[in-house]
């Protein structure tokens, strides 16, 4: 028989009001069992270091207005016009990236970025998985492509069809994710696989041109011991900088650990998701009401690792973002 984890939405207090989280899912939970057993033993590789230098940052792009001499935009026709107000910021702060949603919303500049994908000939049935040993098929969305290993809970039927829409994306083994790599690993062109890779590529770049995703979901969980924030961040901008300029919509995580002390990984992946507008996959919040916060302490004194249950909400509310991007971008383009 069948032991179906589940979360419920929470109401809890947070510095800044009431955060809300209800959800309930259902997955089932032997296989995942199995799958763990499969791959239990990435997650205890070794970090792997070897690196590029991290680059600068980038703002995010702007748009110029038309203006007359002087300086004042123009309206339809040449014509002077008083200056419009600029439309408000409304966006929680990455300082408050403990209340941002589970599941975003979508943003013009997400739109922006899948359009140009699929004008370059990206697949909108294909998406990417950058990250570590908490990103691996036995642990991580793999289950989808099994149909009688999951059941989906009572009332969210309809994610079958977005299960159906990425077929092959969910258990396929690629090229940047790998027990041990970082934010640095995988723009190095040392850890990519020598005999799928062309030379001189990195696992991101190999993973990109094998794929051709239209989503890349970034969730880097090991700490890069001995670096600062700011390193790891210089890192996740390439990253995100060279997915865009793929035509690719970057989908940032944050983690459920707290292995760095003072959630500054967290912070930093928020800050970034924030400065380039993309949708930011809010794990932390979704493990908040399970025990231990989903951390399986039992397995080790670290606080890394990811219990069972944890797992089961890490899949599921991946297949609820990578919905919610298709029916933003794919399905309201297609009813249009």
């Amino acid at each position: 028989m069948n032991v179906h984890s589940r979360i419920r939405k929470e109401t809890q207090d947070t510095k800044s009001g009431m955060r809300l989280l209800r959800q309930s899912i259902t997955i089932t939970r032997a296989a995942v069992l199995l799958w763990m057993a499969l791959g239990a033993s990435a997650c205890a590789a070794a970090g792997v270091t070897g690196a590029p230098q991290a680059g600068t940052t980038a703002g995010r792009e702007s748009t110029s207005v038309p203006t007359s001499e002087s300086g004042v935009p123009t309206g339809v026709g040449g014509s002077e016009a008083s200056p419009a107000s600029p439309t408000p910021d409304v966006r929680l702060l990455p300082e408050n990236w403990q209340d941002w949603p589970v599941v975003p919303a979508v943003s013009d500049r997400a739109r922006e970025i899948y359009e140009a994908g699929i004008a370059r000939g990206n697949n909108p049935s294909h998406f990417s998985k950058v990250g570590d040993c908490q990103n691996i098929t036995e642990a991580f969305m793999g289950i989808y492509d099994l149909p009688d290993r999951y059941s989906l809970p009572q009332g969210e039927e309809a994610l079958q069809s977005t299960i159906d829409a990425f077929a092959g994306s969910f258990g396929r083994e690629g090229m940047a994710v790998k027990g041990g790599f970082n934010v640095a690993s995988v723009l190095s062109p040392m850890w990519a696989d020598p005999d799928v890779c062309q030379v001189g590529e990195t696992p991101l770049q190999c993973e990109l041109r094998l794929q051709r995703p239209v989503f890349v979901f970034i969730s880097m969980e090991v700490w890069f011991e001995g670096r600062t924030p700011q390193v790891y961040e210089d890192y996740l901008r390439q990253i995100v900088e060279y997915t865009i300029s793929q035509g690719a919509v970057p989908v940032l995580a944050t983690k459920a650990d707290n292995v760095e002390g003072d959630h500054s990984i967290n912070r930093a992946t928020t800050q970034v998701a924030y400065e380039y507008d993309l949708p930011l996959w809010n794990f932390w919040l979704a493990v908040q009401p399970l025990t231990d916060h989903g951390i399986d302490w039992a397995r080790d004194s670290d606080g890394f690792h990811l219990t069972v249950e944890s797992w089961n909400v890490r899949s599921y509310t991946a297949l609820q973002v990578l919905d919610a991007l298709r029916s933003a971008l794919q399905l309201s383009a297609s009813a249009g």
